[in-house]
């Protein structure tokens, strides 16, 4: 059952199947027996809801800020936010790079009804989890001075952001674990878990922050460092939600056991082998988006950075579909790759691409439709952010087709191990687009935040043309796990 031949994909009948039962391959749990629209179903929704969750641990904190103060000091907040924004959002996909080692073992381990390696898989992703979540906090605590200096903010946003990223820097540990756990979880097909925990998190965050921020003295008025706090204190309670849920175990049978705990070298370098590229791919990424931020501060318009993270929290709602179809596709993928059905990984591949560029799509017209009652939502009442951010929300509805499509296909690589091929190709279109290009465009005294996000769409067409084809040729379903 080749699926290559003379450097093209073959279409095997049971490929355009959608049962998957009738081309003889089962997978266990609760994906035994269903369609493949149907598995798809079962472990986006769960994924959906957690997605739109972790949105909203974003937003409350943008949103409190942006009321907080007004004129200048709201400017200078809502500016640090936007760095802090992007330096969570690293660390947060830096520590998925555990996760996404533990998804791809836990998820052939599973397909392959070996639950003692994906029970060890469990347990060594903890640890490494842990370790990832240290890391990030050291790097936050003495590398944030030199970040925001090189970024360029205004000394009033510097000195904003360096408080809120100190105090998110203890969040670290507690996020990576919850991260690399709640991938284990997915990868056997349990999304409810997760989506539990995401629930403790957000609702202790909004909570917590709301309270750190406007409550009376002493609990209120600490300003950017109680959003911080808020948001560890959510991380925390969230871990400590998936911990007591998989004491009492999991939807799809994995849960707490001495054994998995211990450390088990052999299984942690398993997980690192497809964790590690994309640890340098998100290293290497985040770098380059670091470098469009410091060009997005220098702009000569005021609250240019405020008003790029404002557009991307709004763009961001598209995510929420997307990567909970992306993760349903990378799941799928692993299990009918551990099951030795790679016609049926493509497929399932195929379904997930083909529904999240439709609904991300359809995202894309409300964002032009609504996209002033979307920024005045956010920064009410600010005439500036709300000319800055518009005609982005018009550039990214045009991109979200390719947008779509570059999350299904890198997650579902990433999924099935061949996070090496997503790390080399990235790479090489980020180095062009948002860093010899956007330099080149950077020094044009005519440049303006909507000429930086078209170019930054750019580069997001040229990505869903280079995923597109390496899916095609199907080399990413021969990945060592």
């Amino acid at each position: 059952m080749g699926l290559q031949r003379g450097g093209k994909m073959e279409q095997p009948d049971e490929m355009n199947r959608g049962n998957p039962a009738a081309a003889g391959v089962s997978l266990g749990g609760r994906l035994a027996g269903l369609s493949l629209l149907g598995q798809v179903a079962v472990l986006a929704a769960w994924p959906l809801l957690e997605q739109v969750l972790a949105f909203f641990v974003g937003l409350t904190d943008l949103l409190i800020a942006g009321r907080m103060a007004g004129g200048a000091e709201r400017v200078a907040v809502l500016d640090a936010m936007g760095l802090g924004g992007y330096v969570g959002w690293f660390f947060n996909i830096l520590q998925g790079a555990v996760a996404t080692g533990a998804m791809a073992l836990v998820s052939r381990a599973t397909g392959a009804r070996n639950h003692a390696l994906a029970n060890r898989g469990l347990g060594q992703a903890l640890w490494l989890g842990i370790a990832a979540g240290m890391g990030s906090f050291v790097l936050l605590q003495t590398g944030a001075p030199l970040l925001i200096r090189w970024i360029g903010l205004s000394p009033a946003a510097s000195g904003q952001a360096e408080i809120y990223l100190r105090v998110l820097a203890y969040s670290g540990p507690f996020s990576g674990a919850m991260f690399a756990v709640n991938a284990a979880l997915r990868g056997s097909g349990d999304t409810r878990t997760p989506f539990l925990a995401m629930v403790v998190v957000n609702v202790v965050n909004m909570i917590l922050s709301w309270t750190f921020v406007f409550a009376p003295a002493p609990w209120g008025g600490h300003g950017v460092a109680g959003l911080g706090a808020g948001t560890v204190g959510g991380w925390v309670a969230g871990l400590l939600t998936t911990v007591l849920l998989l004491g009492r175990g999991g939807e799809a049978g994995l849960h707490w056991a001495r054994a998995s705990l211990r450390p088990h070298w052999e299984t942690m370098v398993r997980i690192l082998r497809v964790g590690a590229p994309q640890a340098m791919e998100i290293a290497g990424m985040w770098s380059i988006h670091a470098y469009g931020i410091r060009v997005i501060a220098g702009l000569r318009d005021e609250g240019a950075l405020g008003a790029h993270i404002i557009a991307i929290r709004v763009e961001s709602m598209s995510f929420l579909p997307g990567f909970a179809i992306a993760t349903a596709a990378a799941t799928l993928a692993g299990q009918y790759l551990g099951a030795g059905s790679k016609p049926l990984a493509v497929r399932a591949v195929r379904v997930c691409w083909a529904l999240a560029a439709g609904l991300m799509g359809l995202m894309g017209v409300f964002f032009v439709l609504a996209r002033y009652q979307l920024i005045g939502w956010m920064a009410p009442a600010s005439g500036i952010h709300l000319q800055l951010a518009a005609p982005l929300l018009v550039v990214c509805a045009v991109a979200q087709p390719f947008f779509a499509t570059c999350i299904v296909l890198k997650t579902s690589m990433r999924g099935a191990g061949a996070t090496g091929t997503v790390m080399r190709w990235s790479f090489g279109s980020l180095l062009f687009f948002r860093v010899g290009a956007l330099w080149v465009l950077s020094q044009q005294e005519w440049v303006t935040l909507t000429a930086v996000w078209i170019l930054l769409s750019v580069d997001q067409l040229t990505q869903a043309l280079i995923f597109t084809r390496l899916h095609y040729r199907g080399q990413w379903l021969n990945a060592r796990v």
